[in-house]
Parts: C-alpha cells; sequence; structure tokens
C-alpha cells in the first residue's frame, strides 16, 4: 500500500470574532487553519463544511477546480469547472492566496460567496489511489 502526502482535518472549534480593523484581520489571518492553493495539486479534493452547505472541490489544475455541492446543488447544477477567488471576513477584504479557513467565507469565481466555513478536509490524489 502506497502512502501520500497525509490528510488534513481542520475544525473550526471557535469562529473567528469578527474585527472592524484591517490590522486586526491581518492579525488573525496570521493564525488561520487554512488551505493554501498552493499547497494543493491536481486531483487532490477538499471538503468544505460551512454553516448551511458542503463543497466537494477537486482540484483540476492551477487556480482551476471543479465545484460540487451546497449552492450549486440547491440550483440542480452539475459540478462546476471554475476559479475560487479565495476567502473573506463576510466584506470586501479577500485573502486570494487560501482556497479555504475555518472561520471565514469562501468567495467562488462565479462570486457567490458561502456561510462561515466549520470544517475543512483535504484528500490527497495519492490518498485517493491508494484505497484502490
Amino acid at each position: 500500500m502506497r502512502i501520500g502526502r497525509a490528510q488534513h482535518v481542520f475544525k473550526d472549534t471557535a469562529l473567528i470574532p469578527i474585527s472592524e480593523t484591517l490590522a486586526a484581520r491581518a492579525e488573525q489571518a496570521r493564525s488561520l487553519e487554512e488551505v493554501r492553493k498552493k499547497d494543493l495539486h491536481a486531483g487532490d479534493r477538499v471538503l468544505v463544511t460551512t454553516r448551511n452547505s458542503l463543497y466537494t472541490i477537486w482540484v483540476l489544475d492551477e487556480d482551476v477546480y471543479r465545484v460540487s455541492g451546497g449552492w450549486f446543488d440547491l440550483r440542480g447544477m452539475p459540478p462546476q469547472r471554475m476559479a475560487i477567488n479565495g476567502c473573506t471576513w463576510g466584506g470586501t477584504a479577500i485573502k486570494q492566496d487560501i482556497l479555504a479557513a475555518c472561520g471565514l467565507r469562501l468567495e467562488f469565481g462565479n462570486t457567490v460567496l458561502t456561510t462561515r466555513i466549520r470544517a475543512l478536509r483535504v484528500i490527497p490524489a495519492e490518498a485517493q489511489t491508494s484505497l484502490n
């Protein structure tokens, strides 16, 4: 059995308090439980649980993803190929280098904004193929 990169599971134990100052948000950003875009590879899958939904995000290529679940399922849409803009605290400030972070909201390339992220799970491509 081949062992790939380890699975990563993050859970939001306490939502990040929303601050009104940019300095406070910058400080919060340093301690986020996050999945950085640069750490993902084609074939990796990220499961994102928000307050209201579950999303499955497949990494296709650099900054290209296939997204299903949540908002897309509610509209009867098949998995969508799109970019992910990053994560926000709910306003216009966006952290573009991350795919998802507990306590923040994920913004898709079509500008759909999720509710707050409660949990993340990264399933590396190697782990998926080693299960077969």
